[in-house]
């Protein structure tokens, strides 16, 4: 049987996984020597830092049901079917899309499995809602790999 972890437990765990992303977006976006890859490492750092904000009014009760959006998205699958390339500071844009892409999924897989944990609730709908939006930040970069890895041509 699945251990019950409290909502204070969830919400802890939950912060510290926003936090470690931003921290490795921002750690990646210093190494970076494109500057188009050091914005969008940027860009998504913050977006972590919103979800930990989120996170933290919830843990404070400031937040009521209905405050974040959750619409369907279609799930490329990129991330789960290429290997990670090794972090270095001349990575090519590509690469550092699917290391973010594998990140944002794992955010995704984790918000899911501890919203398995509860029952229907605050709780359960808040990590619902929070994995939603870590499978749209995925599909958006890995939108963004698409265009790099496979530039259009004149041709077509």
């Amino acid at each position: 049987m699945a251990a019950q972890f409290t909502l204070k437990e969830i919400l802890e765990r939950a912060i510290q996984k926003e936090i470690e992303s931003q921290r490795l977006y921002s750690d990646l976006s210093q190494k970076m020597t494109n500057d188009a890859a050091k914005e969008a490492l940027r860009q998504l750092s913050r977006q972590e830092q919103g979800h930990q904000s989120i996170l933290e009014q919830y843990q404070r009760g400031e937040l009521k049901g209905g405050t974040l959006s959750r619409r369907q998205v279609i799930d490329y699958k990129i991330a789960e079917h290429l290997e990670q390339p090794e972090i270095s500071p001349d990575m090519q844009l590509k690469d550092i899309f699917l290391i973010v892409a594998n990140r944002e999924m794992h955010s995704h897989e984790l918000y899911l499995a501890l919203a398995r944990l509860h029952s229907p609730g605050d709780a359960r709908r808040l990590l619902e809602k929070l994995a939603s939006q870590e499978l749209e930040h995925k599909h958006r970069v890995e939108s963004l790999y698409t265009e790099v890895a496979f530039p259009q041509t004149d041709g077509g």
